[in-house]
């Protein structure tokens, strides 16, 4: 969320009004990062991929469970034996850096070591042909980047942090976490200025040769003129 306003003298309503719509844009600020997880139906034989844009350097973990539809009760059910999820990771090269198949429910985990759209696929391990597989899959998945990807209660039991030290260690972790989003944000803005420059420069070229093409086309075309008027005797 972007807050932009102008700096300009305030009363007392209108600072209240000001408040009242910063306590209004905080809590939209804390329902949307309530709201990180998803989940999607995939047939029992698809596969479902998802982009996802990672720093270099960060860790990511992936929370899922896996429900089956049962037409008898007409309601997803957990997911019977013997059927898992397959997680393959990719990194904007092509990369993979991850292809593990896991159970029904569970996490996976790994690290970026390039910055950039990292795609990381799912489909479960049925073995039934695509013609008889009818089942319907409903994936519950939530993707946790960076510092939000630690368990701060397990770290203070670990390491025996009190509340002080476990909040330090907590600001030192997101600073760190922005410092590889502002290096990212550069790696694509240098990405991004690059590809303009060569857009650019293509074009340049592009109108240079579009006019030497016109140039030589009229006066292959005077010359044309010219000796055609020159055998009528015209000239």
């Amino acid at each position: 969320w972007r807050w932009v306003a102008r700096r300009r003298s305030v009363g007392p309503p209108a600072k209240m009004a000001a408040v009242g719509w910063l306590r209004c844009l905080a809590l939209l600020h804390f329902a949307a990062s309530l709201c990180s997880a998803l989940y999607f139906h995939i047939g029992e034989t698809e596969k479902k991929c998802f982009i996802e844009e990672i720093p270099d350097e960060t860790m990511v973990i992936g929370n899922y469970k896996t429900l089956m539809y049962d037409k008898q009760s007409e309601q997803y059910l957990p997911s019977p034996p013997g059927l898992g999820m397959f997680v393959e990771v990719k990194d904007p090269d092509e990369k993979v850096i991850l292809s593990r198949q896991y159970a029904a429910e569970g996490r996976f985990t790994f690290t970026s070591h390039i910055p950039g759209e990292h795609q990381i696929c799912l489909h479960s391990n049925s073995t039934k042909l695509s013609l008889f597989a009818s089942g319907v899959l409903r994936v519950h998945l939530d993707i946790q980047v960076g510092e939000h990807a630690n368990d701060y209660a397990e770290i203070a039991a670990k390491d025996k942090l009190s509340e002080l030290q476990l909040r330090v260690r907590q600001l030192i972790e997101q600073v760190e976490q922005i410092q590889k989003e502002q290096n990212y944000q550069r790696y694509r803005e240098e990405r991004f200025r690059g590809t303009s420059e060569s857009t650019n420069q293509r074009v340049l070229w592009w109108s240079i040769v579009q006019t030497l093409i016109l140039i030589l086309t009229g006066i292959w075309q005077m010359r044309h003129l010219k000796s055609f008027f020159e055998a009528k005797k015209l000239v």
